[in-house]
């Protein structure tokens, strides 16, 4: 008898090249940063990063995005490594889309296409996979005409998931009609929340906020002792998570909800309406901020413009910053490196300075590694007595 023959079934590892073209006002370290982050993106879709492709410009080129020259140094090198794709920081048109797969015949992915996919990948409910779903037929219908053909030809992987998978709908009346069923099925699912929500009248509400990936999974867990997954990647979560917590006998039910990103995808934005109900009809908000990220205050304005946009800018707000422990790690690590450029403040100043802008205390907590949380049980536990007592005095 012979040997048993094993062969090699899984898929390999998708390959992507980065793409930026920032304003000459942009500075070199942000730009890093941002590419960063789209790595971050990239890896969590499931794919690799093998290289990055910075050009400055005024503004964007109106038909490839990058210049000719540019554009050939990419061709060279995704011929070479035989890349799978390349992924743009920005929204390409229809039509630079067309351009840029024709000239490199590979698959093309901008930003708002991967921030999608990685929703399609994290969706677990049937309202999550219908919101996905909607975001992307509305994303595709104005690319139908160079999008579509190439879609059906795919093998899976990032940017053909959902709805790119099928090969029926390459009609735009059939699209616009799926768009509209969504629709429907989502009105259904939101009567069912705000029934849900109308219930739990007599009871304060908080939401948790914050950039993507900065740990309000994990402050979700240790406050209500659930179990809601959290992993360190972006959107880990993207339904939301309601439980009620009880902090010195004051009950208030505790929301997770889907993070923010700079550049949310306005379509994504509209069809999470729903989840995104559990912000706009909370009492308070706990702002959850990764102080070891270099960019944390552009994250805490990126969140602040998200609640403008979807009307909640105006509620009560505690702010907690996370990951205090590798804030800390990565301080000790400049001090100890000789002629160090940049050294972080210590958590004494940042919070005097945080402490004098919102004339409230700001929380200096690791969800990680339990330091601070019952600081931060008993400033919710004040705040969420406060309201509730204020809402409902005959609830007592």
């Amino acid at each position: 008898m012979g040997k048993q023959q094993f062969y090699e079934t899984a898929k390999p590892q998708e390959t992507a090249v980065l793409v930026a073209v920032p304003s000459y006002r942009q500075s070199d370290e942000q730009t890093a940063e941002y590419l960063d982050e789209l790595a971050f993106l990239t890896e969590t879709a499931g794919a690799k990063t093998v290289q990055r492709f910075v050009q400055k410009l005024d503004k964007p080129d109106t038909r490839t995005f990058v210049g000719s020259g540019k554009l050939e140094e990419i061709k060279a090198y995704v011929k070479e490594f035989d890349v799978d794709m390349v992924i743009f920081d920005d929204d390409l048109s229809p039509s630079q889309v067309r351009n840029i797969e024709r000239e490199l015949q590979v698959k093309i992915v901008d930003r708002s296409l991967l921030i999608l996919d990685i929703f399609a990948l994290r969706a677990k409910t049937a309202q999550a996979h219908a919101q996905v779903e909607m975001a992307q037929y509305q994303y595709l219908l104005p690319r139908l005409t160079n999008l579509w053909t190439h879609l059906s030809k795919q093998k899976g992987g990032i940017g053909m998931k959902g709805p790119g998978e099928t090969e029926i709908e390459t009609d735009r009346r059939i699209v616009r009609d799926k768009i509209s069923l969504l629709k429907d099925r989502l009105t259904k699912f939101e009567k069912q929340n705000f029934e849900q929500r109308k219930s739990r009248g007599g009871i304060v509400r908080t939401a948790l906020v914050g950039y993507t990936n900065v740990g309000k999974s994990t402050i979700m867990n240790l406050l209500s002792k659930s179990d809601v997954f959290a992993e360190n990647k972006l959107f880990a979560t993207v339904d939301a998570t309601v439980r009620k917590v009880v902090l010195d006998n004051v009950p208030f039910l505790l929301s997770d909800t889907v993070g923010f990103i700079r550049k949310l995808p306005t379509k994504l934005i509209e069809s999470f309406k729903s989840t995104l109900d559990e912000i706009r009809e909370a009492d308070l908000l706990v702002h959850v901020v990764d102080i070891s990220h270099p960019s944390f205050e552009d994250h805490i304005a990126v969140v602040n413009d998200t609640l403008k946009d979807i009307n909640s800018a105006d509620k009560p707000v505690l702010l907690v910053f996370n990951k205090i422990d590798q804030y800390l790690a990565q301080r000790e690590q400049e001090l100890q490196e000789e002629g160090a450029v940049h050294v972080r403040p210590s958590l004494d100043d940042l919070k005097e300075t945080y402490m004098a802008k919102i004339h409230a205390p700001a929380l200096f907590i690791s969800a990680t590694n339990k330091i601070n949380i019952e600081e931060l049980r008993n400033e919710l536990q004040r705040r969420v007595a406060e309201i509730h007592f204020e809402r409902y005095p005959n609830n007592i």
